[in-house]
């Protein structure tokens, strides 16, 4: 008599019990410390970043294939990383969310092919890569296979580079290699229980000798204000999900489309409030972004990087619905000068922004290139020279307001006329010079000066004079590299009439294996 075959009833039910098995990952222990640890888990991350109804799983019963080190006995459900497709905020995305309650998340060779597997089907469908991380590192057991797995994520992260967002979410540890492939990505948002490091305090002590705990050396706030890394910092899984959904508002879904265009904010009737904000003192300081307030939609502006490089200020925001990225001197904090950090800060956003054709809104107020022997000694002339670069080679729309002082080389790097600024418009109190009176008067009159016989009233007459002529903006209109002298108050009148007709703007530059820009 043949053996009676399993009814569909029964592979269903064998089904969801595999499904629920799967679902549970390390088990409800595991799920329990990861919450006392105000951690969410994997799974409940995408719930969370998804749109409801949206998910749908990839790669759910793969597993790792190792036999060494008694893996052969190793249950890993997923193989420690949730995979797939869904919708944020309507629009397609592609995902990734390791799983540290299986085998603390750790990469072998299975979960490097599963993530590698969502950022080609991102490639080929134009949508933007998420990757949630939280992971030990590296799956020692499978040794080499598992370092094979991080080289073919690193690859893919550069191919997608500039094709479609790459956004990376560190809600957990992020050792070793692993740190790398955010590193490729445009974002990095850290939540404040997530470290991240090459080399942890342990192999550091035993190296160098130096102690540090894990916070001061890779925290969220060790990557925000001193080295960089990190882009956003936020307190939990939760608020780190609510500033993904936001920045991928502003994003197209990759570089062949133009950034989504929401209802418009029609408000553009002069604010009087735009003339009061910047003292015409030119050593008074002022926060820019009450500036940046005034000029976008319903004053709406995602900071990026805040707490580093404060001298300089960027981020999105939109104008009457339109994307814009925001560059901005601060003249709060370094009296706005540019050095090495705020350099590389501006112009990796501006690169970012010219790659996914988002039209740049430049707001100047620069004494100049940060003086110093460490600046020198670091490379500020390599540095300087990444804002000169950028600018140049970026060809979405480029707007830009002289809001106070553009001295210098520090003039032409925040998006002059002759770096390609489409619109340039000053404020009555722009000063745009080679330097500063003061410092001009004494190199130009030098001979006068020490001539007469009151120095220092004589000085004063040729500040004076100099300033009349030159800082101001009226000898740079009349040279053409400023296309009018407006009224603070129709500043965001002006910028929303220029993004209308600047929208269809084309450039079409040499053709070019790629640029070989300062490094």
């Amino acid at each position: 008599m043949a053996e009676e075959l399993p009814s569909m009833k029964q592979r269903l039910a064998q089904l969801a019990d595999k499904q629920a098995e799967v679902r549970l990952g390390g088990g409800e222990a595991r799920l329990d410390k990861q919450h006392s640890q105000g951690k969410l888990t994997a799974r409940e991350r995408l719930a969370a970043i998804l749109d409801e109804g949206t998910f749908q799983e990839t790669g759910m019963f793969a597993t790792h294939r190792t036999t060494f080190f008694g893996m052969d006995k190793a249950d890993a459900p997923a193989d420690g990383v949730v995979t797939g497709s869904g919708a944020v905020l309507g629009r397609p995305v592609h995902i990734a969310s390791q799983d540290f309650t299986v085998m603390g998340g750790s990469a072998g060779e299975m979960q490097s092919d599963k993530v590698v597997a969502m950022m080609h089907k991102a490639q080929v469908t134009g949508t933007p890569f998420i990757f949630i991380n939280d992971s030990g590192g590296a799956r020692v057991q499978e040794g080499i296979d598992s370092l094979s797995g991080y080289g073919r994520v690193f690859y893919n992260n550069v191919l997608l580079s500039g094709v479609v967002p790459q956004v990376s979410i560190i809600a957990g540890p992020c050792a070793g290699g692993a740190a790398y492939s955010p590193a490729l990505t445009d974002f990095i948002i850290q939540t404040r229980q997530a470290h991240m490091f090459i080399t942890g305090p342990g192999v550091i002590k035993q190296v160098t000798g130096e102690e540090v705990t894990q916070d001061a050396l890779g925290g969220a706030d060790a990557h925000m204000a001193l080295s960089g890394v990190t882009h956003f910092v936020a307190d939990d899984d939760e608020q780190a999900i609510l500033i993904a959904k936001k920045l991928l508002s502003f994003l197209p879904q990759n570089n062949s489309e133009d950034p989504p265009i929401v209802e418009p904010d029609e408000v553009v009737e002069p604010n009087p409030a735009l003339r009061d904000i910047v003292p015409v003192d030119g050593k008074k300081g002022y926060d820019v972004r009450e500036v940046i307030g005034l000029l976008v939609d319903n004053g709406d502006f995602l900071e990026v990087q805040a707490g580093y490089a404060q001298n300089l200020v960027v981020g999105f925001a939109r104008i009457t619905g339109r994307t814009v990225g925001v560059v901005a001197n601060q003249p709060q904090h370094m009296s706005g000068v540019l050095d090495i950090n705020s350099s590389d800060k501006g112009s990796s956003f501006v690169r970012f922004c010219n790659a996914f054709n988002i039209p740049l809104l430049t707001l100047v107020d620069v004494p100049g290139f940060m003086p110093g022997v460490a600046q020198e000694h670091g490379g500020i002339i390599r540095h300087g020279a990444k804002m000169l670069y950028a600018y140049s080679a970026a060809t979405v729309p480029k707007i830009t307001v002289v809001l106070r002082k553009a001295f210098g080389g520090a003039y032409l790097a925040m998006c002059s006329k002759d770096l390609g600024a489409d619109r340039v418009f000053a404020w009555p109190t722009a000063e745009i010079a080679v330097m500063g009176a003061e410092g001009a008067a004494n190199v130009v009159f030098r001979r006068e000066i020490a001539a007469a016989e009151d120095q220092e009233a004589r000085r004063a007459e040729l500040v004076t004079e100099y300033r009349e002529t030159f800082s101001t903006p009226f000898m740079a209109a009349s040279r053409g590299l400023v296309d009018d002298i407006i009224d603070p108050a129709t500043t965001r009148r002006e910028v929303a009439m220029a993004l209308e007709i600047l929208s269809s703007k084309r450039e079409i530059r040499p053709a070019k294996k790629h640029g070989l820009g300062p490094t």
